[in-house]
């Protein structure tokens, strides 16, 4: 019985440059934590941390109870939490290298042993499509150095390139802890604390190159009825004009998933291509206020001297960690073709 082997893994060496190859994109991610930092937080703060491995199959028991993820094989600690993340991206990954021919890079601001690593030439010029995935806690102060959003936006001079924007949630802004636990009680995820506020770096950067966006709460998307799968998204396919939506109805389901509130008027500079139904069964003060659906994905076309596009999509929707449909992946190709 033939069975497929995982390709061999590579760890502790430099990137090795990809060539231009015309129509075949060639996709960076940056995760702009500090893993050190994320990884040793003190466990016995409440609020503002990740997981720990033991609390993660603690909730999902026993999901995790696999020998792969015992503690001879599996980091444990937050650093274990951390590592699901690398792993549910890997599907994202191989879709899209091979649809580009190019393997996806993925780089970290201050990695596993402690190299520090700010977006610069090394990560841009040889990339089509940067991706930055917004996982710091504000509590570590990352933040985008003027050297690092000059340099994004001059990336974004160059025809045909991309900018994707991942800021994640920022749940429990409010003092009023009353309010922090109905948030709590919205989403109901028992691994996010009352207080989990993400993005530092990516609202720096944002503001930098002047996106108008903010990310907002962590809100639980409604599901099909009698299901466990995400409602379909609500996209307006008249102001797609660049089909990144074509084929794709939903995303896929996560708990907690940002609002991306638009701070602009101008309907021509940023296009809200798709909101997402939310879970009104359960009280949240964004649908005290009368919201029923959230921002998720949002296009700001080319514009000035800004050839590329710039897109915002929470990270989890390039992660398989919380479930994957074809509808995703046909996102995902998307992405990489248009």
């Amino acid at each position: 019985m033939n069975e497929t082997k995982q390709r061999a893994r590579i760890y502790n060496q430099s990137h090795a440059p990809r060539k231009y190859v015309r129509g075949q994109r060639r996709f960076s991610v940056y995760i702009s934590w500090s893993y050190p930092e994320e990884a040793n937080r003190d466990v016995t703060e409440l609020d503002n941390r990740f997981s720990t491995m033991t609390e993660v199959r603690r909730v999902g028991w026993p999901n995790w109870e696999s020998p792969e993820y015992g503690a001879s094989t599996f980091l444990q600690g937050i650093a274990g939490a951390l590592e699901l993340f690398f792993r549910a991206w890997v599907p994202f990954q191989d879709v899209v290298g091979e649809a580009t021919g190019h393997s996806v890079a993925v780089f970290q601001r201050i990695d596993q042993a402690g190299y520090k690593l700010p977006i610069d030439e090394r990560i841009l010029a040889d990339t089509d499509t940067l991706m930055v995935f917004g996982l710091d806690h504000m509590v570590t102060e990352q933040e985008a150095a003027p050297e690092e959003i000059e340099a994004v936006r001059q990336f974004l001079t160059r025809e045909g390139t991309c900018l994707i924007l991942g800021p994640h949630h920022d749940v429990g802004v409010s003092s009023d802890m009353k309010q922090r636990q109905m948030e709590y009680a919205h989403h109901g995820d028992a691994l996010v604390p009352r207080q989990q506020r993400f993005g530092k770096y990516t609202r720096s950067l944002m503001k930098g190159l002047g996106v108008p966006i903010e990310n907002q709460w962590g809100l639980r998307p409604a599901v099909v009825p009698k299901t466990n799968q995400i409602a379909p998204l609500t996209a307006m396919r008249d102001l797609d004009t660049r089909g990144w939506l074509t084929g794709v109805t939903t995303f896929n389901f996560h708990m907690h998933l940002p609002h991306y509130a638009v701070a602009t008027q101008d309907s021509k500079y940023v296009h809200v291509l798709s909101t997402q139904p939310i879970d009104l069964g359960r009280p949240h003060p964004f649908t005290e206020a009368g919201n029923r659906e959230f921002n998720s994905f949002v296009w700001m076309p080319p514009s000035g001297t800004r050839a590329g596009d710039v897109l915002l999509a929470d990270s989890t929707i390039f992660s398989t960690l919380f479930g994957g449909t074809e509808s995703l992946e046909r996102f995902w190709r998307n992405l990489a073709t248009k």
